[in-house]
């Protein structure tokens, strides 16, 4: 066992690392040393997962809004890029991944609020190769995207003021929390919960969010008369592409450096991706007649969400069998659920990223594969299916409270003629031309 194994299996404080490594004592005591060709690698996917939020996600959620709602999408996801970086460098990181001491299995504490004792020459512990502030902005964007996800649940038809302090809030009492828990030294890396790259801390977080917001909020103005077509979906393919090859710094970024499980979470990406794109095609294929270019590529994103937490921990055969699953999968509930339950999840966050990241969460303990990682030895279903029920819980009830907070406070929705006039230009004074 090395250094070189995914910092995301458990522990993340120094102090925890004996434990971690009881089976090389020797090695336990070994001090971090840099390497520059790791710190070059997670240089490189840090700059990649930044790029999955924007322009990535920015394009994708944007083409597939109404022409005179693609400005206030793309500023969200924006703006939220910038909130959460500050958020993260004052609080987030030293919550996240710092020993909480008595409270370690929950929360981490505030020795490294403002980035206080980093310096050019401390290495985080779990990576052990890179600076630490390499490991910082990795972790940084991974807690950018989170949130930039939820906003098309219930896009259209949120007032800019109450996303951004539902967001602010989300971030410290949802997102934060439940990182340390899986990948900071919290109970359920330590009950053995396994995500390789966010899964669980991700995509189920994301998506149960999105769920519970779009229900809380309402559905659209129009939604089941008027037209709610996509913008442009020429957007949406660039913005799904740039996804796509973000997603290598996402999930081969996430064995923290260049080395051979990198390359295993890479091909496994590819695979998974390009298997749930095909099978969702197919299956749209078969029920309507017609496959679509919107169809294929959210089948490429619910590949990508279902291997994220697998990507390190299975071989290319499981990453195939996931990526079919999570595009079937994902089409029913995308597609069927969501209209035989009638609730208006705009973009199909849940859909996608939740049941995405259930199916990968879940087949991640059916797949675990030893020779590709030693830690996936006591992977199971009944493990992973715990982690993900204890997101899903905590997730809904805490989000459900959070947007009640913010509805009183500064109300939720614009009004009605702010929403048919489209939010570009009532709420932020622009239009696409």
């Amino acid at each position: 066992m090395s250094f070189k194994l995914p910092y995301r299996a458990g522990s993340t404080a120094a102090l925890l690392l004996a434990a971690l490594f009881a089976a090389s004592p020797a090695l336990a005591q070994d001090a971090p040393k840099l390497d520059t060709g790791d710190t070059a690698w997670m240089l490189t996917s840090t700059a990649l997962v930044l790029m999955m939020t924007i322009p990535g996600l920015a394009l994708f959620y944007g083409g597939m809004v109404r022409k005179k709602n693609v400005l206030a999408t793309i500023m969200q996801c924006f703006a939220i890029c910038c909130m959460v970086t500050v958020l993260w460098m004052l609080v987030g990181y030293s919550l996240a991944f710092t020993d909480g001491g008595d409270m370690n299995a929950y929360i981490g504490n505030l020795s490294k609020a403002l980035l206080a004792g980093v310096t050019n020459t401390t290495v985080n512990a779990l990576a052990g190769t890179i600076p630490e502030w390499v490991f910082i902005t990795f972790q940084m964007t991974f807690a950018i995207i989170t949130p930039a996800l939820i906003v098309g649940s219930f896009a259209e038809r949120i007032k800019f003021s109450a996303l951004m302090l539902f967001i602010a809030i989300w971030l410290i009492v949802v997102y934060i929390p439940i990182a340390h828990w899986v990948w900071g030294g919290g109970f359920l890396g330590g009950a053995g919960v396994l995500d390789f790259a966010g899964g669980t801390v991700v995509h189920i977080n994301a998506g149960i969010a999105g769920l519970v917001g779009c229900i809380i909020l309402g559905k659209r103005k129009g939604f089941g008369t008027a037209n709610l077509a996509p913008h442009n979906l020429t957007w949406t393919l660039i913005g799904a592409s740039l996804l796509w090859v973000g997603w290598f710094g996402f999930n081969a970024g996430s064995a923290a450096g260049a080395n051979a499980l990198a390359g295993a979470a890479m091909i496994n990406t590819q695979v998974a991706t390009a298997a749930a794109a095909l099978a969702w095609m197919i299956c749209e294929w078969i029920v309507i007649k017609k496959p679509s270019l919107l169809g294929i590529l959210s089948g490429a994103i619910a590949g990508l969400v279902a291997i994220t937490p697998a990507a390190g921990f299975v071989n290319p055969t499981g990453a195939l069998v996931i990526g079919i699953v999570a595009g079937v999968g994902c089409y029913i509930a995308s597609v069927h659920i969501k209209k035989a339950l009638g609730y208006d999840d705009s973009l199909d966050v849940f859909g996608v990223h939740g049941v995405g990241g259930i199916i990968g969460a879940l087949l991640t303990g059916v797949f675990a594969d030893v020779t590709i990682n030693e830690l996936g030895k006591d992977a199971s279903i009944a493990t992973q299916a715990y982690g993900v029920a204890v997101t899903i819980v905590y997730t809904a009830i805490m989000t459900a409270i959070i947007f009640f907070i913010v509805k009183l406070l500064v109300g939720l929705r614009p009004t009605a003629a702010e929403e048919e006039e489209g939010l570009d230009i009532t709420l932020h004074g622009e239009t696409v031309q």
